[in-house]
């Protein structure tokens, strides 16, 4: 059965995307089998890793709302080698539509996943920048939350709105969602600013913060334009170096986990 991470921020412009699109394929070229879930109606993840969709064609939104069956929704890409649930425009009314649902709203999309989770190792969902009932659902389906934390003033204020949802989804209706880690983006090495909230992160953390921190990197910021992940991209980058160890620690982590029983 598959592990889904949920990889959640609030705010825009911290690198869940980018992570997504980059975990995501570290862990397939590793021989893992994959699903992302590109839960944005912006569908950056989903043109990021280099699937070109229309308003016709069938996404995720088709699957929520079960118009079409999930697995006619998914699509297998070569390069990486990964399944992708993707998603376009049509998604953005959707938080208005789960409105109307009287009952168990909150777990439509766990309610998706759960016929495929079989077929994957992971499932990596890749988080709207909102706290609506999208993320409620991709909280509710989800294991475990990554959050990608950008290296800026205010960084952790912007993570306390999230941690409160995590904990209300938990009271209410997801009791085993943990945080599975808090990456450090956008990290600048030549600047006292990332030093000192890489401190209060891991200060916050503890354990939960990761070792690797992804810095800023042109490279990383080119390859969604090619449709390409970094490792597909620039594999003498930074940045492929980055989400390179990003990836081996993920595992690292989660080898140790199903070790200890938990």
């Amino acid at each position: 059965m598959a592990k889904i991470i949920a990889i959640a921020n609030q705010k825009g412009g911290v690198g869940k995307t980018t992570t997504s699109i980059n975990l995501s394929a570290g862990l397939a070229y590793l021989g893992k089998r994959i699903l992302m879930v590109d839960f944005d109606p912006q569908g950056n993840a989903t043109s990021g890793i280099g699937h070109r969709i229309g308003l016709e064609d069938l996404t995720v939104y088709d699957a929520l709302f079960g118009k079409e069956d999930v697995k006619d929704c998914i699509k297998t890409l070569k390069m990486p080698p990964l399944d992708i649930l993707p998603s376009n425009i049509n998604l953005s009314g959707a938080d208005l539509e789960m409105a109307r649902i009287e009952s168990r709203r909150e777990e439509t999309l766990k309610n998706i996943l759960s016929p495929i989770e079989d077929n994957y190792d992971y499932i990596i969902i890749d988080c709207p920048p909102s706290l609506g009932l999208l993320n409620t659902n991709a909280l509710t389906a989800a294991d475990a939350v990554l959050i990608p934390v950008q290296c800026e003033y205010y960084a952790l204020e912007g993570v306390t709105q999230l941690l409160q949802t995590i904990r209300l989804v938990q009271r209410l209706f997801n009791p085993r969602l943990r945080i599975e880690g808090v990456l450090l983006t956008m990290y600048d090495a030549r600047t006292n600013l990332s030093a000192e909230v890489g401190q209060e992160v891991r200060k916050h953390f503890k354990e939960k913060a990761y070792r690797t921190y992804i810095p800023r990197n042109i490279k990383l910021s080119e390859a969604p334009s090619a449709g390409m992940s970094i490792f597909d991209y620039a594999i003498n980058s930074e940045g492929f170096k980055a989400y390179a160890s990003l990836t081996k620690e993920f595992l690292e982590n989660n080898e140790t986990e199903a070790r200890s029983g938990r």
